[in-house]
């Protein structure tokens, strides 16, 4: 398996699937929401770097939601390169923040406290995962990350690309359960997400429950023991979920850097 990465993409992975789970968390984590119940007013938060980094979250009381909300306050969080948001998401290194006194309140009252968060429940202590409430908040988000990286690095890694180029069009399933999927759609060897899906897939990569999926996508299980007792299965076009397979591992290289 390849594990050399580029920062660059890196850099988007971190930007957009890492820290971009940010509104996932709002929605799942009860510690997330009472960080955000201070807030008097929605923020807009930008993130801006160089080769196209560049992302808005809006920051409510009910939540976090992408782009920016008529009448939010601003704020603004600079990337001096790749590398620094990368150092930045691995906690060795702090953006440059542009806001006036307000913004600045929020970005160390708020912004901190829940980049904190996301990293505690993303990167947990084995301690924590004995907490079943937690352990299912970490495997929801690792899912939310997992996908969302799916797509970047078919799009921008090398061998991402060679991978999506090998598939035929048409969606792989990313299941959990009975209840919970992300849809990744194939058209013209370009990859994305499907938010709306409709219809059976093409393919699809099944994890029997949140715990396997989580483990699987965070190293704590193998997923070749998963397959061999029924805990992970594929099914469908073996094109498109052997190289949706293929782009997993990429993610862990992504991730675990």
């Amino acid at each position: 398996m390849l594990t050399d990465t580029d920062p660059r993409v890196r850099a988007q992975v971190n930007l957009h699937a890492v820290l971009g789970s940010l509104p996932r968390l709002a929605e799942l984590a009860p510690d997330a929401q009472a960080l955000l119940a201070g807030l008097s007013r929605p923020v807009a938060v930008s993130f801006r770097g160089p080769d196209g980094l560049s992302m808005v979250l809006t920051f409510a009381r009910d939540g976090i939601t992408p782009g920016r909300t008529p009448g939010a306050a601003r704020a603004l969080l600079l990337f001096r390169s790749a590398a620094h948001l990368n150092a930045v998401v691995d906690g060795t290194a702090g953006p440059i923040p542009a806001a006036g006194p307000a913004g600045l309140r929020f970005l160390l009252r708020v912004f901190t406290p829940l980049s904190n968060l996301l990293g505690t429940y993303l990167q947990p202590s084995p301690d924590r995962l004995t907490d079943a409430d937690f352990t299912e908040i970490n495997a929801l988000l690792t899912l939310h990350v997992a996908a969302t990286a799916i797509t970047i690095i078919g799009t921008l890694d090398r061998s991402g690309r060679f991978s999506v180029a090998q598939m035929p069009d048409g969606d792989v399933d990313i299941e959990v359960g009975d209840g919970l999927r992300y849809r990744l759609a194939v058209r013209g060897s370009s990859i994305r997400l499907n938010g709306e899906p409709v219809g059976p897939p093409r393919a699809a990569l099944t994890f029997a429950d949140l715990d396997v999926a989580g483990g699987v996508l965070t190293g704590r299980y193998s997923a070749l023991a998963c397959m061999s007792d029924g805990r992970m299965a594929m099914r469908g076009m073996i094109p498109l979920v052997d190289n949706t397979s293929r782009i997993l591992d990429r993610v862990s290289s992504y991730l675990g850097k």
